[in-house]
């Protein structure tokens, strides 16, 4: 079988598109379009992958923990608990799902740059490992909050190490300017470690820095472990505190497309930590228990979408629509970013293709878009078009724009498939109206 951008992508004998080991047709005609598909054993994988690395090279008190925020869902969160690491939520509804999960919340770090009174308390009360702190005055919330429910919360702060990875500004947070965090370069940062280490309800562990997304490169990883270990060592002199926990949050690079790089997670991670615990021996700095939050990197190439091809439209000296049953509503991701991705007729894989087409939505709007100038063979209504690597900020993105109902996903492993979130109906859509 000929492989496509990843390894559980393949063309079969028949011309037909496989995933996980599967038939995307046989799977089409069993669950319906659109629907997201999850490689399940890819997504263990990965984990494993980032959990072993970190055990290995930092320590058994080391893991990654799923940013949940690139998708999310109750059996998801299963999985990341029997795999034995920690989750990142940024919302009070991913730790409702959290919660109904079963997630131990021990391992469940809260991030967000304006976590509500409300979704504080609701965390606290559900007893959460960990905030991440953002600013001065979520500190006090989380004090005044820890006070009334009689405990110390443990928390990270959330550093800004001044770095511009070169990636999408869009998805770029290391910067001073960031929304998030406190900037070491402004003093913020030592104002508000001051800030935590005389709060009475609050018991600060650490530090977090989160420098942005789709990083191909491991110099920007280097230099904010630099950048950290300094400000850690800085706040030993100046303090006498000693930071147990780094969290060098997440960020490596997925490829979405064949001229995309290919990344060694464990390479990568492996670089970084064996860097992490030079430059700790450097300044005299106790070797803290290191964390880092891969999202993207977990679960991207464990996804794909299928739709189905309504309509074909060629407009002789411009360009030439194919229209799916999907769109902006699933994946948003072109239309916010221009995100690369790679499109295949599904049931005619092995087929050349004879021009170039845009892949539009059914939604109202013309931004409306997949992709543009993608090389297929020419569609036909009826056929099955596959998008590849969408496991990451598709379906946790989805919306209900043009009251269009969210896909099914469903998970895929040891060649049999299994429900992982219904299709939404049209009763869901009204079930909030009066």
């Amino acid at each position: 079988m000929r492989t496509i951008v990843h390894n559980n992508v393949t063309v079969g004998e028949n011309g037909h598109l496989f995933f996980a080991g599967m038939d995307t047709t046989e799977l089409a005609e069993a669950y319906g379009t659109p629907v997201i598909l999850i490689d399940e054993d890819r997504v263990r994988a990965r984990i494993r992958e980032y959990r072993d690395t970190l055990r290995a090279c930092i320590g058994e008190s080391s893991m990654p923990l799923f940013a949940s925020k690139a998708l999310s869902f109750k059996e998801l969160y299963r999985i990341v608990a029997s795999e034995g690491v920690g989750t990142d939520i940024v919302s009070p509804g991913e730790l409702y799902t959290a919660v109904c999960a079963g997630f131990p919340m021990e391992r469940a770090f809260f991030h967000g740059n304006n976590k509500t009174d409300a979704d504080i308390a609701y965390a606290i009360q559900n007893g959460i490992g960990y905030f991440v702190v953002d600013n001065p005055e979520e500190l006090d919330a989380i004090d005044t909050e820890a006070g009334r429910a009689g405990i110390r919360q443990k928390i990270l702060l959330r550093i800004t190490p001044g770095i511009d990875p070169h990636t999408h500004q869009k998805i770029s947070t290391g910067g001073v300017d960031s929304k998030f965090g406190s900037a070491i370069e402004t003093g913020l940062a030592e104002r508000i470690t001051r800030m935590a280490l005389d709060k009475e309800n609050i018991e600060l562990c650490g530090f977090h820095c989160h420098i942005g997304s789709q990083i191909f490169e491991i110099e920007p990883f280097v230099l904010a472990a630099d950048i950290m270990i300094g400000f850690l060592a800085d706040m030993r002199d100046k303090l006498g505190f000693t930071a147990s926990v780094l969290n060098l949050g997440g960020g490596i690079g997925v490829r979405y497309v064949e001229s995309d790089p290919e990344i060694s997670v464990t390479q990568n991670v492996k670089a970084i930590c064996d860097h992490v615990r030079a430059t700790c021996e450097k300044h005299g700095v106790t070797l803290p228990t290191v964390y880092m939050e891969p999202g993207r990197s977990i679960v991207a190439d464990a996804g794909m979408t299928l739709y189905t091809v309504g309509s074909v439209k060629e407009i002789e000296g411009f360009k030439n629509y194919v229209s799916i049953d999907g769109g902006m509503t699933d994946n948003p991701r072109y239309t916010l970013y221009q995100s690369a991705y790679t499109v295949l007729l599904a049931n005619r894989a092995d087929e050349p293709a004879d021009a170039l087409y845009t892949v539009g939505g059914r939604c109202c709007e013309s931004g409306d878009i997949i992709q543009e100038n993608v090389s297929l063979p020419h569609p036909e209504r009826g056929d099955l078009l596959a998008v590849l690597v969408t496991g990451a900020y598709n379906y946790s993105m989805a919306s209900n724009y043009n009251r269009v109902t969210r896909p099914p996903v469903v998970l895929l492993r040891n060649g049999e498939s299994r429900l992982a979130v219904r299709r939404e109906r049209f009763e869901d859509l009204v079930a909030c109206d009066i």
